[in-house]
């Protein structure tokens, strides 16, 4: 794989101002260096210094292709620790493509997704979690998000699960080294002392692991779903918070059939929200399937902001959504409030503790009326209390954000709970020092000191080309 050299555009496959076509390899400038030409046609790309940049234009054969700034970088000190060579050219697509196609030419392939920063971990550079970080970086739907991605992309996983790995690889050596030689190295008094140091890595493994909730959502957004009876305002607040009409809304119960979802920020908070069908008995087809849809997509929400109307009296269709919420952070907005009142926050109180014994829900309840915006600051302020303590800050805490990170936190956390097990049981050493190896080795799958090449080929695969 080093000896090949790849290209591909780094930038986005649309019309744009600037474009980058990035080369990496042993024949990086070689390849840019046959396609180039200086103004004057005296400058060679192979006797350039290595971080220069350098004007000219892009030939194929005797074609002129475009007018052209070119960057070169000489290993190890590059993104890949390869040779690395970026044109900068006019945005356009058919251009772009054009200076691609010669470069293919010139001794070079076309990347596959990630190649680049595959490459980036493969020599050394990253490890698996900082290139994960990358993509995170590049999906990221808000500044905490952003934030996160960066302090991973700086080491901050990989930090905390390296001290992990040197504390078990240092009590693993410790043990075969007293088994090696009983005389000269004593176990007396290890249990203890292993059992201390085991219940300080189960703390650790535990707090990283109960972030990891709260680091997905930093990341991906609170996925939000509407509910109520028909006609009580529920697509109204949709394009209320959206800031335009996605939802068709009319006095007609039932309009909303189906699923809308859209992604909007509040206030810096990313919400994933999804409008769904008024929920009630009816003889409709098709709005029937979106009634069951509407309950699918509440069972697996973050959030579900219950809209009541406050100008009817509850009925039994609301203890059908109640029943939805029990156990799930939920905000009752009681709409309509700029009519004569009928509904009020005890009625919502009462309804949710007749319906349900054992309610493990947290809910805040909002007077609010879409039709005169009012209720919506409120709204802002419940979701920030609920999923941030009522403040949006990114401390120096480490947030878990990749399923993956957290799967293998958790394998290693049971094997530590083995460790203290078998020491609570007085079991022989050996059997510490299988468990302590199982959780060293599931921490080094985050950063890819315990991963086959399968996983990192699907790892790298979501990138995209030219990254």
């Amino acid at each position: 794989m080093k000896s090949d050299t790849i290209a591909a555009i780094a930038t986005s496959a649309s019309d744009s101002g600037i474009g980058i076509i990035r080369i990496s390899g042993d024949n990086a400038i070689n390849a840019a260096n046959n396609i180039y030409r200086s103004k004057n046609g005296s400058k060679n790309l192979k006797n350039a210094k290595t971080h220069t940049i350098h004007y000219g234009f892009i030939y194929d054969g005797e074609e002129l292709i475009d007018e052209v700034m070119v960057a070169v970088m000489k290993g190890p000190n590059t993104y890949t620790r390869e040779d690395i060579v970026e044109i900068d050219c006019h945005g356009g697509i058919f251009v772009m493509n054009k200076i691609l196609e010669t470069l293919l030419k010139s001794d070079c392939r076309l990347a596959e997704p990630g190649e680049f920063t595959k490459r980036a971990f493969l020599n050394g550079r990253i490890d698996l979690s900082k290139a994960e970080a990358v993509m995170d970086i590049i999906n990221s739907k808000n500044d905490f998000a952003l934030k996160s991605s960066i302090k991973q992309l700086k080491g901050a996983v990989s930090d905390k699960v390296r001290s992990l790995r040197e504390d078990i690889l240092y009590e693993i050596a410790f043990i075969e080294s007293a088994l090696d030689d009983p005389e000269h190295i004593s176990l007396d008094g290890f249990n203890q002392k292993l059992g201390d140091k085991a219940d300080k890595i189960i703390r650790d493994l535990s707090k990283l692991i109960n972030n990891a909730d709260n680091g997905r959502i930093l990341k991906d957004g609170i996925n939000t779903v509407i509910v109520g009876k028909p006609n009580v305002g529920k697509s109204s607040f949709l394009n209320l918070v959206v800031g335009e009409d996605k939802a068709i809304v009319t006095s007609v119960a039932g309009t909303t059939r189906d699923v809308i979802e859209e992604t909007v920020r509040l206030d810096g908070i990313t919400l994933n929200i999804v409008d769904t069908a008024g929920i009630r008995d009816t003889d409709d087809v098709v709005e029937k399937i979106g009634v069951e849809k509407a309950r699918k997509y509440a069972n697996d929400a973050d959030l579900i902001v219950y809209i009541a109307d406050a100008s009817k009296p509850l009925d039994d269709q609301d203890d059908e959504i109640v029943k939805l919420i029990n156990g799930k952070k939920c905000i009752v907005l009681l709409n309509k409030t700029d009519l004569e009142q009928a509904v009020f926050e005890k009625d919502i109180e009462d309804k949710m503790t007749y319906m349900s014994e054992n309610n493990t829900s947290t809910v805040k309840i909002i007077k609010t009326s879409v039709k005169e915006k009012t209720g919506i600051k409120e709204f802002e302020n419940a979701v920030k209390e609920m999923f941030f303590n009522g403040e949006l800050v990114i401390n120096d805490e480490i947030y878990i954000t990749n399923q993956r990170h957290k799967e293998a936190l958790t394998e290693a956390l049971d094997s530590m709970r083995l460790v203290k097990k078998s020491i609570q049981d007085n079991m022989p050493e050996d059997f510490y020092s299988i468990d302590l190896m199982s959780a060293y080795s599931a921490l080094g799958k985050i950063t890819g000191e315990e991963v086959g090449d399968d996983l990192v080929n699907e790892i790298f695969s979501k990138f995209c080309v030219g990254k």
